[in-house]
């Protein structure tokens, strides 16, 4: 019997998972790109087996309705190229949508897509596509990874118009930083491309093939950070100015003209944010090009974020409102004036006020009349202030201004912005990254979830020691008090701030600092500094969760939501 190894478990939360219909324009698989050249074509060349495609064994003779281990049932060919083949598919187990790469198991490039395969599975970081199975099974070898119907090709998006400055910024921050973390567990991509980078319905950009695209294809290099932080730059290049950054056309994209060379996105389009366009040509400069503030080149991925980071923060557009419509003069008080070519109403006279007191009994009668109005007054004055401080200092009175114990309260901080958020996950598994930006969109009805647990209210450290959240405020900012909203309420959530050093998803607790603690069984969690403190970013770290029935998005157990996230100087 044939052996059969398995990269990765299933992921056994499966809660609110997406319709299985592809919709238009969604993320299809990066191979359907392989067949054009780029520009500047980033595989190196391949030698021995790997360069003799034309020897690469057929593709396996599958089709539509073919299922592999009797659970993933093969719906769409998307590409299919130099022996092996890639699916849209369904996972029967799980009910929901998969991608599956499939090659023939003697395909000389087999072993190493198994190898890379289960790297990636490794990784565990949700920037990345997930793979979810790597198997041989009989004469075949096929992977299994994520498909994100509501995500779709950045080359699909680019298609449609250059990115905003901000929404720029965000992809070469997020790609950068994926792709840092990635070079530090030894990962390289070699075939990031337009097609290769998703964006979420979030906000969030995905990257997918990681080390199994380029195992697929043979592709190896001698300097992979350098060849991966210059395919980040070209993207940014793409994403400012809607052109390839090589003279060739490619994924979509006009080429730039030949023979002039690399010139600066800023010089190829009007408006283009400077900052950025220098970033990309830092990322490009192993080319030849040159930044025009010549500051040195980034030759990895890491580098290239630490760059990004230390740039001012671009800012999303501010909410455009609409303009009211212009004042409308009028005629008479409450009339409106009339229109040209109309005839004015005669309008009825206005009765003139009666005259005023002038004779000495009127003038002592009207002395008399503001005496009594202004003696009322000030009673009336003296019972209301009366009243309301003695319901100020009332220790039962909800709205007293003293605590119980007699202490006046401090008036409420002011509100602190949130500019940026994540999940934090140190522990490499995460809940639903692509939630965290609906803590702080200012709508309550949309939220972040966990997944549920068997245990609790308190979590098992040996197993899970929290999940969490984690949100940037643009700068130090003092901080006094927080207030996490929360869907489910029960016994009990219990919720901790801790100051961390960057928005980064995996920083360890120990090298932070603990703000404050909180617990609750209600809907909010209120936590209060026990005196205010600075921090850029600030960690919500949840330990306890209560348990609450199965709903539409996720299964019965211990769990907990968060709805708003607020934080007030």
């Amino acid at each position: 019997m044939a052996e059969r190894s398995t990269a990765a478990v299933d992921v056994a939360d499966t809660s609110g998972e997406e319709p299985l219909t592809a919709k238009a324009g969604q993320a299809t698989d990066d191979g359907a790109e392989a067949e054009k050249v780029s520009g500047r074509e980033q595989d190196a060349p391949r030698t021995g087996e790997e360069g003799a495609s034309a020897a690469d064994p057929e593709p396996p003779e599958l089709h539509s309705g073919h299922k592999l281990a009797r659970r993933y049932r093969l719906e769409e060919c998307v590409t299919r190229l130099d022996g092996f083949s890639s699916w849209r598919a369904v996972d029967e187990k799980l009910r929901r949508a998969v991608g599956v790469h499939v090659l023939p198991a003697d395909h000389p490039r087999a072993r190493p897509v198994l190898s890379a395969a289960r790297s990636s599975a490794l990784l565990g970081d949700p920037r990345f596509v997930q793979v979810l199975d790597a198997v041989e099974d009989n004469d075949l070898v096929y992977v299994v990874h994520e498909w994100l119907p509501d995500a779709v090709e950045l080359a699909t998006v680019l298609a449609n118009g250059p990115l905003e400055p901000h929404d720029a910024y965000q992809l070469v921050s997020q790609v950068s930083q994926a792709m840092a973390a990635a070079h530090r567990e030894g990962l390289a991509h070699l075939r990031l491309t337009p097609g290769s980078v998703l964006r979420t319905e979030a906000g969030q950009y995905r990257i997918r093939g990681l080390a199994v695209m380029a195992a697929l294809r043979g592709i190896t290099c001698e300097h992979p950070q350098r060849t991966d932080t210059e395919a980040i730059g070209a993207l940014l290049y793409a994403a400012l100015t809607q052109r390839w950054p090589y003279e060739n056309d490619a994924y979509g994209l006009t080429g730039l003209p030949k023979g002039v060379g690399l010139i600066a996105p800023d010089q190829v389009r009007a408006g283009v944010h400077r900052g950025l366009s220098e970033l990309a040509m830092r990322a490009l400069v192993n080319d030849g090009a040159t930044a025009s503030r010549q500051e040195p080149p980034c030759t990895t991925p890491e580098e290239l974020a630490k760059a990004v980071a230390a740039m001012p923060r671009i800012r999303p557009p501010e909410t455009a409102f609409t303009t009211p419509p212009p004042y409308q003069r009028t005629g008479s008080y409450g009339q409106p004036a009339a229109r040209s070519g109309q005839a004015v109403r005669a309008t009825q006279p206005v009765a003139a006020p009666p005259p005023p007191l002038q004779s000495r009994t009127g003038k002592a009668l009207k002395w008399s009349v503001s005496a009594l109005l202004i003696a009322a007054l000030g009673l009336g004055s003296w019972q209301l202030a009366d009243t309301l401080l003695k319901r100020e200092n009332d220790p039962d009175n909800p709205g007293s201004s003293q605590t119980a114990g007699g202490a006046a309260k401090k008036p409420d901080g002011k509100p602190v912005k949130i500019e940026d958020g994540a999940e934090y996950y140190p522990d490499g598994q995460p809940q639903h990254p692509d939630q965290a930006r609906a803590t702080y969109d200012g709508d309550p009805a949309t939220y972040w979830r966990s997944k549920s647990y068997r245990e609790g209210p308190d979590l098992n450290p040996a197993f899970k020691k929290g999940v969490g959240l984690v949100y940037d405020l643009g700068s130090s900012q003092q901080i006094s008090t927080a207030s996490i909203g929360l869907h489910y309420v029960g016994d009990h959530t219990t919720v901790t701030l801790y100051a961390a050093n960057s928005l980064s998803p995996s920083e360890p607790l120990s090298s932070m600092r603990e703000l404050g603690t909180g617990k609750t069984s209600g809907s909010t969690a209120k936590v209060t500094l026990k005196s205010p403190a600075k921090a850029r970013y600030v960690v919500v770290w949840i330990t306890a969760m209560p348990y609450s029935e199965a709903d539409d998005y996720s299964g019965t157990g211990y769990k907990q939501g968060v709805t708003e996230v607020s934080f007030t100087s």
